[in-house]
């Protein structure tokens, strides 16, 4: 039993006239009724009843006919799913991010317009270190990446979404809080004790804060370390030292804690979209270009 003797019964039994279904199937009508005939040899049961002035279904027909809409139905269902999963319409797409990625509106709002429109296609959202992130990506246990900054090997593609200040994160007691509200220099933190990510955690931003102390004439003091941000603020609120994050945190508001954004130079950081350089992801090239805010077509 093939599809189309499936379909061909169907034709048959909706028109009730062999003539009509021939005519709506595009073809003549000998070689559908030949079709007929061989589909109930092959059940062993007569479909229809037939007379020289009228078809009628047997009672067998009419059981059959059900579930014969059933197959085809499944069968168009199972078409569907193929075609809507080669457009990443359906299926389950992994996103690695970094903890201070989703603080900027424009990750959520990418978020929301995807859901919105592959309403079907399940997203799961992982919290990673930048470096782990970018690591998932290239083992292809994830399909997008949002880190910030890090060397990437070759295999890998990153695009800019934003950049954004650093800002000094200081306990509002502090005396650094007073009189900075224009911002301040790296160099004020000399002496303070740093509240930050530990080095083995993958941050991209504990080589910049590297970076940023160095060219400021001095090498921080890790004090106290912290694998999550918001710790991090909480530490700080805590009196346990200062710490630099990106500015998207001031949305934060921590009592204890002020913000001050740093003025030296090379005092910003980025967050990335990170794919393999030769994805295949149609869902993964959707979520970029919503990101990047490309058309969608």
């Amino acid at each position: 039993m093939e599809l189309r003797h499936l379909r061909y019964f169907i034709a048959v039994a909706e028109e009730l006239h062999f003539g009509r279904a021939a005519q709506n199937l595009g073809i003549s009508q000998p070689p559908l009724s030949q079709q007929i005939q061989a589909l109930e040899q092959e059940l062993g049961a007569r479909l229809f009843e037939r007379t020289n002035r009228r078809v009628e279904l047997s009672e067998a027909g009419r059981l059959f006919l059900e579930e014969a809409r059933l197959v085809l139905a499944q069968v168009d269902k199972a078409a569907d799913v193929a075609r809507r999963a080669q457009l990443g319409e359906l299926g389950e797409m992994k996103i690695g991010f970094t903890s201070s990625a989703p603080f900027n509106s424009t990750i959520p709002k990418a978020i929301y317009a995807f859901r919105q429109r592959f309403p079907a296609v399940h997203l799961n959202l992982k919290e990673m270190s930048s470096q782990a992130v970018a690591d998932a990506v290239l083992d292809e246990s994830i399909e997008v990446g949002l880190i910030r900054p890090l060397a990437l090997p070759e295999s890998l593609v990153a695009t800019e979404l934003f950049r954004e200040p650093l800002v000094a994160v200081i306990n509002a007691a502090h005396p650094l809080a007073h009189g900075s509200e224009d911002g301040l220099y790296m160099a004020a933190l000399a002496e303070q004790p740093f509240v930050f990510f530990p080095r083995s955690y993958g941050s991209g931003l504990y080589a910049q804060l590297l970076s940023l102390a160095r060219q400021a004439g001095f090498s921080p003091h890790f004090a106290q370390e912290a694998g999550e941000a918001m710790t991090i603020i909480g530490l700080v609120s805590a009196g346990l030292g200062v710490s630099v994050l990106p500015a998207s945190f001031q949305r934060m508001r921590i009592d204890g804690v002020v913000y001050r954004e740093l003025l030296d130079e090379g005092a910003d950081t980025a967050v990335w979209l990170v794919q393999r350089r030769e994805s295949s992801s149609v869902m993964a090239d959707t979520f970029a270009a919503l990101l990047c805010g490309k058309p969608i077509h």
